[in-house]
């Protein structure tokens, strides 16, 4: 089974956990962006496969597509849209990928270590997304 959704919006990558001191203790958390962030992949997810999950190995393809920057000239900005620039911002695709799976987790499929193959694609678009691809088994409902 193939599942392909798209995620509008600037790629963004997995924030690192923060850490504080309070009454003595050290306490870690999520970044706010981050979990806004994955909420949001979870909801783009569900709207287009609403109750569908995988099990078992599982593909992934992730696509992220990002804004042709304004201060690149006419042709540098056409060789972007050719396809023979291809963006070198951050996040990095191992970061956008992090924040991808970990969303997924519990929703699309059991857990991110079902993951067995993956590949990861930055491009300039017109419109920031990502465009991402799953497959694998429908598991049983």
């Amino acid at each position: 089974m193939e599942i392909q959704f798209t995620v509008p919006g600037r790629p963004k990558g997995k924030g690192r956990p923060r850490a504080t001191m309070a009454a003595g203790h050290a306490r870690v958390y999520t970044p706010a962006d981050t979990v806004n962030y994955e909420n949001w992949v979870r909801l783009c997810y569900r709207q287009e496969h609403p109750g569908v999950m995988l099990a078992g190995p599982v593909s992934m393809v992730v696509a992220a597509y990002f804004a042709v920057p304004k201060s690149y000239s006419k042709k540098k900005a056409a060789l972007c849209a050719s396809g023979a620039l291809k963006p070198t911002c951050k996040p990095d695709m191992d970061n956008i990928v992090k924040a991808v799976a970990d969303a997924l987790n519990g929703v699309a499929y059991r857990d991110d270590s079902c993951i067995v193959s993956l590949s990861v694609h930055k491009l300039y678009g017109d419109a920031e997304r990502l465009e991402i691809v799953l497959q694998g088994e429908e598991a049983p409902r």
